[in-house]
């Protein structure tokens, strides 16, 4: 596997892992088939040109749109089953983390992957139970005819998402913990970043380490707390082309929509709250 880190904005790195080998059908989880059959049917249902389907599916797509970024790189990790273990246990299975060095030191890029990995964990869990919770309450409008229960499945399949953000989680940690994953450095993710950052040791610093707190004193210009963009949209099609993962694609698109909206939105509420501090 080759897990990427590749960073949104100062402050925030996308986590993707590229799995170089796929599993043979008589080797998948019924949890593997599921998702495969689910995922069919979703693409059956986006092809329709009208009817509750569609209807069911650009709203889908809104919400799914919404899920963090930070959740679908961690489902990217496959689960550690007890065969995986093994193998890896045996080296039989070959791990990389591939970043930019002129941003993250490689002194630090396991522990940036470790991080991204555990962070989220106890979120994760307590949605998990939350939607555990809301199942059983959902579960009478299956009695409502024509169409299917759609907030029982919702709750489902966040559940199910939830779940696969943990196990990604934990297979992370143990692969660090273990120091079962080697360094690759990306020249060519150095050459799409580094005509994005400015020559700053704060910048990288909080690209490294995004929950270090602001030195006393520093430049407000290069100040680590201030998220500032790095990629854009055409950049982030750009660094697909050049490491050539056409499904990598979409996971960029949502990270950087996600984290431009919540910069902006960050900059409106301190505009707001210094407007606020003027007139008192």
């Amino acid at each position: 596997m080759r897990f990427f880190l590749l960073p949104i904005s100062t402050r925030r790195t996308l986590l993707y892992c590229q799995k170089l080998q796929s599993l043979p059908t008589q080797k998948q989880t019924l949890v593997d088939k599921a998702t495969i059959y689910a995922a069919r049917l979703w693409a059956g249902w986006e092809k329709k040109d009208r009817g509750w389907q569609k209807k069911v599916v650009v709203y889908g797509n809104n919400l799914l749109r919404r899920i963090p970024y930070e959740e679908w790189g961690l489902k990217s990790v496959p689960p550690l089953s007890t065969r995986r273990r093994e193998e890896e246990i045996l080296g039989k299975r070959k791990n990389y983390i591939i970043y930019p060095e002129a941003l993250i030191p490689t002194t630090k890029a396991a522990n940036v992957l470790r991080t991204l990995g555990t962070e989220r964990e106890s979120l994760h869990k307590s949605r998990l139970l939350w939607c555990f919770v809301g199942m059983p309450i959902t579960a009478p409008f299956a009695l409502v005819p024509i169409i299917p229960n759609l907030p029982f499945f919702y709750l489902v399949y966040r559940a199910w998402s939830h779940w696969r953000a943990l196990a990604g989680g934990r297979h992370v940690q143990f692969l660090t913990d273990h120091n079962f994953i080697s360094l690759a450095p990306s020249s060519t993710l150095d050459s799409m970043y580094a005509p994005l950052v400015p020559d700053s040791s704060n910048t990288k610093e909080s690209i490294a380490d995004p929950h270090r707190e602001n030195p006393p004193g520093a430049d407000s210009e290069d100040a680590p707390g201030e998220d500032k963009m790095l990629l854009s949209q055409d950049r982030g099609r750009q660094l697909v082309k050049a490491l050539e993962i056409p499904e990598l694609e979409v996971e960029l698109e949502r990270a950087i929509w996600q984290v431009e909206t919540a910069i902006r939105k960050q900059k409106e509420e301190q505009s707001k709250s210094q407007d606020t501090t003027k007139t008192k």
